[in-house]
């Protein structure tokens, strides 16, 4: 494919000079019919030469700087080169025996952006961002193989209507799995399948948080996870020793998954709840029958509509978090987790100072998080920072 020379607004020019690889939607000032994974060297409307990349429609932009030398081809040694420098950097997970689920490769944040990839076991799962980074799956794909020893691998193509996933049989080479695959986390056993719509059954992303539940919080507590899916926090806290857990979410899916991530640990059903309800309807009724818990988990979706209620990470999180205040016992632990890159840590943190003043109740951050280390990512890219968790101790 010939590379096309593109010319970049001049109000763009600054943010890509200064190491933004990401094209936003109007930064491109030539009116030209690209084609999806078209190669561009992209110049300033002085013909200055900013960087080579492709051409890309994805929910974020219009396109990722690859390189910023010029002479550099675009080739499948260049996507080994970089999938061998991302694998290599994560040696200690490779080699930690307690832990077989992590991510291998994180789009920009590992040099090319618009893919990201996922081990599960001994398992592969690709998730493409734009039908142009999808032109180049066969030497992203072919790269995996000869760089890693997998029995299979799988992909989501997430490059529907508004970066949505496309439903489709997502297996592409090798062996294919018996789901559900068990993985090991720190040493807890989690159930996933890779090949049953947009989601596995569990987010790595929140391993640290998980661990953290587990090792410092959960011994003797009484807790409740919200937005609960396949119930990690819950299973977390049940193996740190607590008292009980009660799991909620409105999916059905929900209950079964749970029940199953609970067994695989041989944990006893019998002090664990879980419940198949609207978030907000059960926190009524928890008030209503006078329930209060040790520690609450709040990881609700950015987005989420029910029949009742539609909740928007960056509108509704403050009302969420004095729900929660109301039945949190004092000298308990909120957990506020939000993965919405639409606001920082600072403004997700006045969340949490606006609904505890609203509510007349002092409180101290004991813990917070963002990515953990395999999740890398580069500071010119914020929304690629995106996870925010902060334990809020309620005090006295």
């Amino acid at each position: 494919m010939d590379i096309v020379t593109v010319k970049i607004e001049t109000s763009f020019e600054k943010n890509v000079q200064n190491g933004n690889p990401l094209l936003y939607k109007d930064a491109i000032a030539t009116s030209m019919n690209l084609e999806e994974g078209q190669v561009i060297d992209v110049v300033t409307k002085q013909n200055k030469f900013i960087g080579r990349g492709y051409y890309a429609i994805q929910n974020k932009g219009i396109g990722w700087i690859l390189t910023r030398e010029k002479n550099v081809p675009i080739d499948s040694a260049f996507f080994e080169q970089h999938l061998k420098k991302a694998i290599d950097k994560r040696a200690p997970y490779f080699k930690d025996s307690q832990t077989t689920a992590f991510r291998v490769f994180n789009g920009e944040g590992d040099g090319i952006g618009g893919f990201t990839v996922d081990l599960y076991n001994n398992y592969l799962l690709i998730q493409w961002y734009s039908i142009g980074i999808y032109k180049y799956k066969s030497w992203i794909v072919d790269s995996l193989q000869k760089l890693l020893d997998v029995d299979g691998i799988y992909e989501k193509k997430r490059f529907d209507h508004n970066g949505t996933y496309l439903e489709d049989d997502d297996f592409v080479s090798g062996k294919k799995a018996d789901f559900p695959l068990d993985i090991l986390e720190n040493g807890v056993k989690y159930a996933v399948n890779l090949n049953e719509g947009a989601m596995t059954g569990i987010f790595l992303d929140q391993r640290d948080v998980r661990k953290t539940i587990r090792d410092k919080y959960a011994q003797g507590k009484t807790v409740l996870n919200t937005f609960s899916y396949t119930g990690a926090f819950s299973v977390a806290a049940a193996v740190g020793g607590s008292l009980s857990t009660t799991s909620v979410d409105l999916a059905n899916r929900s209950k079964q998954k749970t029940a199953d991530n609970f067994l695989l640990n041989n944990i006893d059903l019998t002090s664990q709840k879980i419940i198949v309800e609207d978030v907000f309807h059960y926190f009524k009724y928890a008030v209503k029958k006078q329930l209060s818990f040790d520690m609450v988990i709040l990881d609700p979706p950015s987005f989420a509509r029910s029949k009742k209620h539609t909740f928007r990470a960056a509108k509704d999180y403050t009302n969420l978090l004095k729900e929660a205040i109301a039945i949190t016992n004092t000298g308990g632990i909120i957990v506020a987790s939000t993965n919405c890159a639409t606001f920082d840590m600072k403004k997700f943190k006045s969340f949490i100072d606006a609904a505890f003043s609203h509510q007349k109740e002092r409180y101290q951050i004991v813990e917070q998080f963002g990515l953990p280390n395999d999740f890398a990512n580069i500071k010119e890219v914020k929304e690629s920072n995106y996870l925010k968790v902060v334990f809020i101790k309620k005090l006295k």
